[in-house]
């Protein structure tokens, strides 16, 4: 199976999809109709040659999935804010109008840029750093710092397990997590070689290999591996240089799970599909069936940047593909 190199995410109502370097955002309005945005993908590092270079293209992705989602999830807002806010803004004219609108997209890239910065800070301290100070509690029966670090990756998992528990019990969350269900049952339509229709998307699994959810879970894994590698060979005392070290060794461990999930979305070997069903596992819980509402808007999310029937031509060619209405 070749890929069809599309990703995206679930957005609030919607979904954003992005195909080389163009993205679209798909968001079903409160009046039912699907409102399409399609921007150029501008990535923060220009340097095309940086960006193909195996693991630190892994980690400047990573960076951009951040801020473009983050960028998408607010646009999608925008639909639901106030009624008499929403009014009021769509009442302007003329130079008002562009006064308002340039205060609010300054507003929003601020905003922004405050969202990603503590998305990162508190994914780091969460899944990085406390589980240390929680194993290291060890230290006070006497255990080696070997056992510390086999507890701190014990400890990382369960507490990796639980966020993610938690957060499929929320109500407005399991919305999101159907829209991410109908854009992985897109891709999986076009990467089988079903035409994007609702029939073909509904039938589709809702699980794929390329999905963040399986990124988090390689990096806890790679993360666990890593540590226990490097504080085996280099022994470290003290306590804050061991937690600076795991700070400064998160992106090396991003770089190599993408390297990984990038694999997985473009191999069938046998052994790459067995380390991928711990991470498929998981998206049963961050991922849920989607109503056909919803899958129409993920198809429009796709057409909007990807030429799919070009796709089945080129890698499907005996399959029948339905004429323009």
């Amino acid at each position: 199976m070749k890929s069809s190199n599309i990703g995206g995410q679930a957005v609030m109502e919607g979904i954003m999809m992005r195909h080389g370097d163009v993205y679209s955002v798909a968001v079903r309005k409160p009046d039912k109709e699907i409102e399409i945005k399609v921007e150029d993908y501008k990535s923060i590092i220009k340097n095309k040659k940086i960006l193909n270079l195996p693991i630190i293209r892994g980690v400047f992705n990573f960076i951009d999935s951040l801020v473009v989602g983050t960028k998408c999830l607010m646009y999608s807002a925008t639909f639901f804010e106030e009624e008499e806010d929403y009014r009021k803004r769509k009442e302007l004219q003329g130079e008002e109008k562009e006064r308002e609108e340039a205060k609010k997209e300054k507003e929003d890239k601020v905003l922004m840029t405050l969202t990603v910065c503590f998305s990162v800070v508190f994914s780091v301290a969460l899944f990085m750093v406390l589980p240390y100070l929680i194993a290291s509690l060890l230290h006070r029966v006497g255990a080696t710092e070997t056992l510390v670090t086999i507890a701190e990756a014990i400890v990382r998992i369960l507490l990796f397990l639980l966020y993610m528990v938690l957060i499929s019990k929320m109500e407005d969350i399991q919305r999101v997590f159907m829209y991410h269900g109908a854009e992985h049952k897109c891709i999986n339509s076009v990467e089988h070689g079903l035409p994007l229709t609702v029939e073909n998307v509904m039938k589709s699994s809702r699980f794929h290999k390329r999905c963040g959810t399986s990124f988090l879970f390689f990096v806890i894994i790679v993360s666990i591996i890593f540590f226990i590698g490097f504080f085996a060979v280099v022994p470290v005392k003290t306590m804050w240089l061991r937690i600076l070290i795991r700070i400064l060794l998160v992106p090396a461990i991003a770089g190599i799970s993408y390297e990984f999930i990038r694999l997985a979305g473009n191999s069938d070997n046998p052994a790459v599909a067995f380390l991928s069903k711990p991470g498929l596992a998981l998206q049963k819980l961050t991922t849920k069936e989607p109503t056909p509402d919803m899958t129409e808007v993920a198809i429009a999310a796709v057409e909007a940047v990807f030429d799919w029937k070009e796709y089945l031509r080129e890698n499907f060619p005996d399959t029948e593909i339905p004429e323009e209405p």
